[in-house]
C-alpha cells in the first residue's frame, strides 16, 4: 500500500470539506422533515418522496467522499461506504413505508397503501427508480466483487425490486401504456424494469441459498420474486410466459423441499 504523507491527508481533508458540509446539511435537513412530518401529517406520503430523493444525493456525497480517497491516497474510505450503505438502506427503506415491500401479493392488498401515490405520474415515479437503481449500482461497485457485502446486496436489491413493482401505478396500467398515452413511453419502461428486477432477484436469491445460507428463506425468497413475475405477466396477458414461470416454479420448490428433507435425514 502507498504511503500516505500528512501533506496528501491534508490535501484530502480539504477537497473533501465541501462535500461533508452539505452531508451535514442533509442529515440536519432530514431530522427536520421528520419532525415536520409528525407535526403536520396531512400529505406525509408525498412529502417522503423528498426523504426518499434525498438519502439518494446523501449517498452520492458518501460515495464522491470514497472516490476522492481512492484518487488521492490509493485506499478506500470505508466509513464513507458505510455510511453510504446505511443511508441508501434507509432511503429504500422510505419508499417501503410508502409503497410497502410485498413481493408476491396482488395489486387488491396495497392499493389503499399507495393510493396517495396518484398525483405523482409515472414519468416521475420512474424517473426516482432509475435514480434509485442507479445510486444502488455505483455503491456495488465501490465495494467491488470480493466484499463481506456480496450478500447483503442480494437483500437490498430485492427490496429494491420490490418498491420498483409496488411504486407503478398498477391502477392506470391499461390507460398508460396505450401508445396514446403521454406517459407510454415511462411507463413501458418502468414495466421493463420491473420484469428485469424481479427475474434478477429471484436468480440471486437462489445464488445465495446455494452458494452460501442453505437457509429455507433465501430459496422461498428466489420463489416469491417468481411468482410476482408471473402475476406481472398474467396481468400483462402474457400467457405462455405465465405458464412457462409456474413451471419454474414448481421445479425450484420441488428443489427446496427435496433439499430441507435430505438435510433433515441426513
Amino acid at each position: 500500500m502507498t504511503k500516505v504523507v500528512d501533506d496528501d491527508r491534508q490535501q484530502y481533508a480539504e477537497k473533501i470539506k465541501t462535500y461533508q458540509e452539505v452531508i451535514e446539511s442533509i442529515v440536519h435537513w432530514e431530522q427536520e422533515f421528520l419532525n415536520t412530518i409528525q407535526a403536520e401529517p396531512a400529505d406525509a406520503t408525498l412529502k417522503r418522496l423528498n426523504l426518499v430523493e434525498q438519502m439518494l444525493n446523501l449517498t452520492s456525497y458518501y460515495l464522491i467522499i470514497n472516490e476522492v480517497s481512492y484518487s488521492m491516497l490509493q485506499f478506500a474510505n470505508k466509513n464513507a461506504l458505510e455510511d453510504g450503505r446505511k443511508s441508501l438502506s434507509k432511503g429504500i427503506t422510505y419508499l417501503q413505508d410508502m409503497v410497502t415491500n410485498y413481493v408476491d401479493q396482488p395489486f387488491s392488498e396495497y392499493e389503499d397503501k399507495v393510493a396517495p401515490l396518484e398525483p405523482v405520474n409515472p414519468a416521475e415515479r420512474y424517473r426516482l427508480i432509475r435514480k434509485m437503481g442507479l445510486t444502488i449500482q455505483l455503491l456495488e461497485n465501490a465495494y467491488g466483487d470480493n466484499t463481506k457485502w456480496k450478500w447483503f446486496f442480494v437483500d437490498l436489491e430485492g427490496r429494491f425490486s420490490a418498491v420498483t413493482k409496488n411504486i407503478f401505478d398498477m391502477k392506470n396500467m391499461i390507460v398508460n401504456m396505450d401508445p396514446r398515452s403521454p406517459y407510454y413511453e415511462p411507463a413501458v419502461y418502468h414495466m421493463r424494469l420491473i420484469k428485469k428486477l424481479l427475474q434478477k432477484s429471484a436468480d440471486r436469491f437462489r445464488e445465495k441459498y446455494e452458494l452460501a445460507t442453505k437457509a429455507r428463506q433465501d430459496f422461498q425468497m428466489g420463489i416469491n420474486f417468481l411468482n410476482a413475475l408471473r402475476r406481472i405477466h398474467i396481468l400483462l396477458g402474457d400467457s405462455y410466459e405465465a405458464e412457462q414461470l409456474k413451471k419454474k416454479v414448481d421445479v425450484w420448490s420441488a428443489k427446496m423441499e427435496t433439499d430441507i428433507k435430505n438435510r433433515t435425514e441426513a
